[in-house]
């Protein structure tokens, strides 16, 4: 497509793209003359945008507005025409000392919603522990031979005494061995399946509850979302609204949350995906900009990225979710 355009017709689509980055408002042939150093005339400026609306990469939202670039044309600004810098010094000053803060830096920082896709367990687990919260709950803590501690609520039957946390406790911790969560899920199964008339049901309901809330989280991995709000900012009541919270319910989602990884997984570095493009993004304004990050044997384990409008600033965007991935895999390593 880039090879369709002509000097000129590309620089008036970069300069115009670059406008509606910074503004996120259509922009007219007035605009584009008078305030980004072309000596053309707007006619002229007219007709090139209204040759680029006929390859799709722009459209207009109202016939008196100004132009937009429509998802493929931002694709081809961002494949063929986009200056990415490098990361500001006050951002690669600031990531390193927050990000181990606060995984909402990402956000505050690119002013966009943030989602870190964390890793699955790879570790062996040293110990579980079952402590008594108020009637009805209990506080799980699993702890790994890497000194990982990882905590989860869970719902007991009311009226559980502290001797069956106690007996759930020692009857999990016996089965560990220094074993990944995969092993131990089937051997307490097995255990529990053998020793069903030794072990009280109580006993019983608290170890596969316990052992069940980490089953899913630890084995596939867990999507963080932080700054929705700077997202919301960019929206009002009404449809567009109801898009977004549409979008973070479908990401939180088990098999979305696989296929975002799996993405990541088939491209190396950063990779961006751009409204209808994808289609958890379809009909929401919204692109991410995502990159994979590595554990100590170099593979990879999980994601990390922002969402923002479709008029984001991607030239200081791509940079910065570059360099906090780089920084998570050597965290890891």
């Amino acid at each position: 497509m880039l090879s369709l355009l002509n000097e000129r017709s590309r620089e008036i689509f970069r300069l115009l793209v670059n406008a509606y980055c910074q503004s996120g408002e259509p922009i007219g042939s007035r605009t584009v003359a008078e305030h980004m150093g072309l000596s053309l005339s707007p006619a002229t400026i007219r007709n090139v945008m209204s040759q680029l609306e006929d390859l799709g990469l722009l459209y207009s939202p109202h016939p008196s507005a100004g132009r937009l670039p429509t998802d493929a044309g931002l694709r081809l600004f961002i494949d063929g025409l986009l200056e990415i810098g490098t990361l500001a010094p006050d951002d690669r000053q600031s990531l390193p000392s927050l990000l181990h803060e606060s995984m909402g830096t990402l956000s505050t920082l690119s002013r966009c919603a943030s989602l870190v896709l964390a890793p699955k367990c790879e570790s062996t687990l040293r110990h579980i522990e079952f402590i008594a919260l108020d009637p009805g709950r209990a506080l799980v803590i699993l702890v790994t031979t890497d000194g990982i501690v990882e905590n989860r609520i869970i719902e007991i039957p009311l009226g559980t005494p502290l001797s069956a946390l106690v007996q759930a406790t020692n009857f999990i911790n016996m089965c560990l061995a220094n074993r990944l969560l995969p092993e131990i899920l089937e051997t307490v199964r097995n255990e529990l399946q053998n020793c069903r008339n030794e072990i009280d049901t109580l006993v019983q309901t608290i170890v596969e509850t316990g052992l069940g809330i980490w089953a899913g989280d630890l084995e596939s991995g867990q999507l963080i979302i932080r700054g929705q709000s700077q997202l919301l900012k960019e929206v009002e009541e009404g449809e567009g609204l109801e898009k977004l919270q549409h979008l973070f319910e479908e990401l939180e989602t088990q098999e979305n949350l696989m296929k975002l990884l799996d993405a990541c997984c088939q491209a190396e570095g950063i990779q961006i995906f751009i409204g209808s493009a994808n289609s958890l993004f379809n009909h929401t304004g919204c692109s991410m900009v995502v990159a994979p990050y590595r554990n100590r044997r170099h593979q990879i384990v999980g994601a990390i990225g922002v969402i923002g409008p479709t008029h984001i600033n991607y030239a200081r965007i791509i940079p910065m979710v570059d360099y906090t991935s780089q920084l998570l895999s050597r965290s890891l390593g």
